[in-house]
């Protein structure tokens, strides 16, 4: 849709379902940096990788070992490889173009999400949170993993590396247990920031831990009120602002006070600044200048958990999921703090969903494998173009003035084109944009993937065109028109809604209604059966 011919006044947020994708039971997404692509985890443990531009497949990403249900998919900074965490407490890495594994690993608990460190070119280094451990930096290519503090207990320990098969020097059993005898460690979410020099911890204690994964030591924490338990962490796109979601029914977004590039080096200049304290109090101090609490959201009246909350592409707009079983609804807050929209889906509870990197698009999971595209209900401006444009509420009949469409003779020559037209013309070199383009980046990235062509397969309306042609056979000669609509399958069963056909079928399929005329032609196609079979019997 052209910019001039949308109204600038509408929000910049979905409103509707636009279309829906299917393949086979989907369980978790992510869209690549510019949006051009879409991953998505199965319960087969394959991974499908969508165009989104064309809504069809690109790419599947199949390991004959692999049978576990995926929990996350991440992309790789430059979209050259996915890192996908599965059930089966596997961490695998793709070659997106190529379709190969690059690298396994495996470690001591099922990964809940697994993520790609954002500043390398080639990665090899992710930050996995398991379900009952604290979070692990993984090196997929040595398989060898180091385990992250959770607390402030944890000062002391928590340094030591075990291989990908879980054996080592013990630092994992010892974490079976916390420093000051809480008996069992419960999801711990973690994020990079957005260069990958810290990482951001959210513990079970309602505290954000700011830690320097290399030396593996916490440069800050920070308090959250209410105490309760992080269950989910993120960034922002431009890295100003976080966002945490915790057990109290309330999601939190935090500014970023630490520069995009160079926080360790500021957090270095903040710890000299408070010397005189003790640790705790020094941690404490450090944290109040890294983050500083922006906003708050909750439905004050539901108290309703939160699933899956994030930002959108431009941080403008915050969306959460409902967690209730049974109902597919996403709560939408600008900014400020103020609910602009719910968006109420069918009665599906809601496992995921991410924001398109670029435009105001909402992909959402639901329980039943189904991936549903949420998009702006746009108003389109067509005075845009001419200030004496008139807008018709309906059709009219339009009268002609006299002279209208009389032959004018040319007024005036065509002015000479100052363009050289002997010079060649480059249309193979593709420019990069400033505005998506970062001044540290090292190669190109992939935007798209060449489709691979499937099989048609004979689908339930395409065998209820072949009944009613059979059908008028046996009474007169079939037209052209009928033959070619039913081979473009223009007709459909009207009887089956697109949530109950073969919820089974693993190739892709894009759900269209019927349109009024296909039902008005099978209910008068019906009669005519009906009344012809009595016709006989009436003699």
């Amino acid at each position: 849709m052209n910019a001039p011919i949308i109204d600038p006044l509408q929000g910049d947020f979905p409103e509707v379902i636009e279309e829906y994708l299917e393949h086979g039971i989907m369980k978790c997404i992510a869209f690549n940096r510019r949006g051009t692509l879409l991953a998505a985890g199965c319960s087969d443990g394959s991974c499908v990788v969508w165009d989104f531009e064309t809504r069809g497949i690109a790419k599947v990403l199949k390991d004959k070992d692999l049978i576990a249900a995926i929990t996350s998919v991440c992309w790789s900074k430059y979209g050259h490889c996915i890192l996908v965490s599965a059930a089966d407490k596997s961490l695998t890495l793709w070659d997106v173009v190529k379709g190969e594994k690059i690298a396994r690993t495996t470690i001591q608990q099922m990964p809940l999400q697994a993520r790609l460190h954002p500043g390398s070119s080639t990665p090899s280094i992710c930050l996995a949170c398991p379900f009952s451990s604290a979070p692990l930096i993984v090196d997929l290519r040595t398989s060898i993993s180091t385990v992250l503090p959770v607390s402030l207990s944890d000062t002391g320990i928590g340094y030591g590396n075990v291989n990908g098969n879980g054996n080592g020097n013990g630092a994992l059993s010892s974490r079976n247990k916390f420093s000051d005898g809480s008996p069992a460690f419960s999801p711990t979410a973690a994020c990079f920031n957005k260069r990958g020099d810290l990482v951001y911890v959210g513990n079970f204690k309602g505290e954000i831990l700011i830690v320097d994964h290399n030396s593996m030591k916490i440069r800050a924490f920070v308090p959250i009120a209410g105490s309760g338990v992080i269950k989910n962490i993120s960034f922002s796109r431009n890295g100003q602002y976080l966002l945490t979601n915790s057990n109290d029914r309330t999601i939190r977004i935090y500014e970023n006070l630490l520069p995009v590039k160079g926080g360790l080096q500021a957090l270095d200049e903040l710890s000299k600044q408070l010397v005189e304290q003790d640790e705790i109090e020094k941690l404490k101090g450090v944290g109040s200048r890294c983050l500083a609490l922006f906003r708050e959201f909750q439905d004050s009246v539901t108290r309703v958990h939160w699933k899956a909350p994030c930002f959108s592409g431009d941080g403008e707009w915050v969306v959460g999921g409902s967690a209730n079983k049974g109902e597919h609804k996403m709560y939408i807050w600008d900014r400020a703090g103020h609910l602009v929209k719910i968006l109420e889906g069918p009665k599906e509870a809601l496992i995921d969903l991410a924001w398109h990197p670029i435009h105001p698009i909402v992909v959402s999971v639901s329980l039943t494998g189904l991936v549903y595209i949420w998009a702006k209900d746009y108003t389109e401006n067509w005075s845009a173009f001419a200030p004496d444009f008139k807008e018709l509420e309906e059709n009219e009949e339009y009268v002609e003035r006299e002279d209208e469409f009389d032959l004018v003779p040319e007024t005036e020559k065509v002015k000479d084109s100052d363009i050289n037209e002997d010079e060649e013309i480059d249309i193979v070199t593709v420019e990069k944009d400033s505005v998506f383009s970062d001044s540290d980046m090292s190669q190109d990235e992939i935007r798209f993937l060449s489709a691979d062509p499937c099989a048609d397969v004979v689908e339930q309306q395409d065998r209820h065109v072949v009944r009613i042609s059979k059908q008028r056979d046996d009474s007169r000669s079939v037209s052209p028109f009928s033959e070619e609509a039913g081979q473009n399958g223009h007709l459909t069963n009207n009887e089956s809604s697109p949530l109950e056909d073969d919820m089974g079928e693993t190739h892709p399929k894009r759900k269209r209604k019927p349109s009024e005329k296909v039902v008005e032609f099978d209910a008068d196609f019906d009669e005519k059966s009906i009344s012809k079979n009595k016709a006989p019997g009436n003699a």
